[in-house]
């Protein structure tokens, strides 16, 4: 099973994007809504191919790590 991550990225102007990595189907709206719902305003959303993949036995971990 891959590992399932989320991207997040904060730009010098404070703009927010996050991005599914390994979470198949439908679940990953449910974990992007999420985070709109912690972040307040969304201003857009785009489907990965991942979302048409079937989704497969689900183990959840979030890992943070910080791009400089």
């Amino acid at each position: 099973m891959a590992q399932e991550e989320l991207e997040i990225e904060i730009d010098k102007f404070g703009k927010v994007t996050v991005k599914t990595v390994g979470i198949k189907g439908p679940r990953c709206l449910d974990v992007a809504e999420s985070f709109a719902q912690i972040l307040g305003q969304e201003e857009s959303r785009e489907l990965t191919s991942e979302y048409y993949e079937t989704e497969q036995q689900v183990r959840s971990h979030i890992d943070v790590k910080r791009k400089y």
